[in-house]
């Protein structure tokens, strides 16, 4: 399967109608689209680390959630850090292909495997003016004290810590919104008014005050914690197209908690 080929198939798996006007995703860098892929390196994020390991490891691809190219650049100045990335792949012939909002929004992307990871029920979609998919409302098993299901998250995305804004201890958990990374632009959508409880991975201070206020419990996870699943998805789709790629997975998330 050549770099080409597989673009084909993510557009056809994550058509880019389901991309916010604002994203940019895709190919970043691309010497030869006929280019083999032999060894493929999954990242949620391409940075100077995860591409260095990419080289290192000899990979044609790495593949990426956030994009290498977001913002538009003014000028291809190395000691940028963008410019920096750009350089560093294409001196090395490695292909960066990333997909963003689309793989938010598209069946069995970030917010389906986040779901999964969850051993949630996805029972529809909701989203935003600019992605009416991009989100989900998932079910339990069974109604879970608030608590309980707190520590099912924590422990489900291995997150060394769970921020959560809006705690009420008498609450019971059935009915769940999710929306991996940052769920900021769903909080005003009345879809959240009969959830009990919304999962992200991040809101901003006093986006997260205006959520208690409006009596929406907020558990924040983390931004790379409830994304990170969708790493699976990446693989499933390599092996299902192309058997004989060699996968490897870089944790582009380096922060600490102490």
């Amino acid at each position: 399967m050549t770099i080409g080929e597989f673009m084909e198939i993510l557009d056809s798996a994550y058509p880019k109608y389901l991309s916010c006007a604002w994203d940019n995703d895709g190919i970043m860098v691309c010497t030869d689209k006929n280019r083999i892929i032999k060894k493929a390196v999954l990242a949620l994020d391409a940075t100077i680390e995860s591409i260095s390991f990419a080289v290192n490891e000899r990979a044609d691809l790495l593949l990426t959630h956030h994009p290498l190219i977001f913002r538009p650049m003014n000028s291809f100045d190395t000691d940028l850090l963008t410019p920096m990335r750009i350089m560093k792949a294409l001196s090395s012939d490695l292909s960066v292909i990333s997909l963003h909002t689309r793989l938010d929004a598209g069946n069995g992307g970030v917010n389906d495997c986040l779901a999964e990871r969850l051993h949630l029920k996805v029972t529809e979609k909701f989203g935003d003016s600019e992605s009416p998919e991009l989100a989900r409302i998932a079910v339990t098993d069974m109604p879970l004290r608030l608590d309980d299901f707190i520590r099912h998250v924590k422990e489900c995305l291995l997150a060394p810590c769970v921020k959560v804004t809006g705690y009420n201890p008498g609450r019971t958990v059935n009915k769940v919104a999710l929306c991996g990374g940052s769920g900021k632009s769903l909080l005003k959508s009345p879809r959240l008014a009969d959830c009990d409880v919304f999962v992200t991975g991040e809101l901003g201070y006093n986006d997260a005050t205006d959520a208690a206020d409006l009596g929406i419990t907020m558990i924040e996870a983390g931004h790379y914690y409830t994304e990170a699943p969708v790493l699976k998805r990446f693989t499933e789709i390599i092996k299902n197209h192309a058997p004989d790629v060699d996968i490897k997975t870089y944790n582009s998330y380096k922060s600490l908690l102490f």
